[in-house]
């Protein structure tokens, strides 16, 4: 077992922002590419409804989600399989609630126990709500994208959401791929977009605020998840996990909060404390050596890198303790996946 400690003195980063996109030439019009989220700030009678999000691995949907909450719920990195639960983040806007659902990336190379565990809470996901947007990388569509489109149903309304449009540098090339895809399925709406472009994210409210029913919201007003920061911390160690290690450490690798205890403030002003051990658990002994790093050096970042991002996040102090352990093929073990949290 190998411990490392965060203080909750040291500094911290910032990310940053995209540019917004330019038009696209060429593009016709299409149901979904006008609309404004502006619509929702009206009083009137509540709507609310769910929106799942679903797609291949790595297309973009963690970040979308987080986009649409207006803050970070769902972790993201280069690593496919990074979201492994079904995540719920919501927005309240003027009388209307907009209740996501991010899910996993549903997964055919694989069919361990995890990755069974993982495609069944995406197909759960799609079967009881009231829209979902399918999203793929725009201008692509690949045989990973078929098998995911296969599992959505007719009568759920579904909105074909081009991601990463600001990706693609000939943007003619995207009016005839959104013609050639229109055959594949009856799709409600055509969204091109990026999930990072906050003009076409307020678009997308707008857009979504249609297929809501008339009916009381899910949640208080100022709810962002349905998540507790026990879930979300751990989820946060995953994510610098991946990050740090990139390809380097298989994507069977997870995290378990061993301990998550909170301390209210000593003096006034002060923040409350949270005290977490996690554990990091690993297949291998050589996975275990990538994790911890020449000296020690890269599992000190990732607790560094986690407890400066959760302090903003939870507005606390926070005191992280990480360990690393090896659990040989528990990811091909139900009774393991399932003691792990999986569903």
């Amino acid at each position: 077992m190998t411990p490392t400690h965060n203080d909750p003195n040291d500094p911290g980063a910032d990310g940053a922002s995209d540019a917004l996109l330019p038009p696209i030439p060429g593009m016709p019009a299409m149901p979904g590419v006008t609309g404004s989220a502006e619509s929702g700030v009206a009083h009137g009678p509540q709507h609310c409804g769910l929106i799942a999000i679903v797609g291949k691995p790595n297309v973009g949907k963690s970040t979308l989600l987080n986009a649409l909450v207006g803050q970070k719920i769902s972790i993201t990195s280069r690593k496919a399989q990074t979201t492994r639960h079904r995540i719920t983040g919501m927005r309240t806007l003027g009388a209307t609630q907009f209740v996501f659902v991010d899910t996993p990336g549903f997964q055919t190379l694989h069919a361990n126990a995890l990755n069974k565990s993982l495609n069944k809470t995406v197909q759960g996901a799609v079967g009881d709500v009231d829209l979902i947007l399918f999203v793929v990388e725009a201008g692509s569509f690949t045989p990973a994208d078929a098998r995911v489109l296969k599992l959505l149903g007719k009568g759920i309304p579904t909105v074909l959401l081009a991601n990463k449009l600001d990706n693609v540098h000939r943007r003619g090339d995207i009016a005839p791929w959104l013609q050639d895809m229109q055959g594949k399925h009856t799709f409600a709406e055509f969204v091109p977009m990026s999930a990072k472009n906050a003009k076409d994210i307020e678009r997308l409210f707008g857009i979504c605020e249609k297929y809501l029913p008339e009916q009381p919201w899910f949640y208080g007003e100022d709810e962002l998840t349905d998540r507790s920061e026990k879930f979300l911390a751990g989820e946060l160690v995953r994510e610098k996990l991946f990050r740090l290690t990139g390809d380097e450490l298989p994507y069977t690798s997870t995290v378990i909060i061993d301990k998550f205890e909170e301390e209210p403030p000593q003096k006034k002003g002060q923040k409350r404390l949270l005290r977490i051990a996690a554990t990091i658990v690993v297949e291998r002994d050589t996975h275990k050596a990538m994790v911890i790093g020449d000296k020690g050096d890269r599992i000190k970042r990732i607790g560094m890198e986690t407890r400066v991002e959760l302090e903003k996040l939870a507005d606390a102090k926070v005191f992280l303790e990480l360990w690393v352990k090896v659990r040989s093929g528990w990811a091909d073990d139900e009774a393991r996946v399932r003691s792990f949290g999986y569903e």
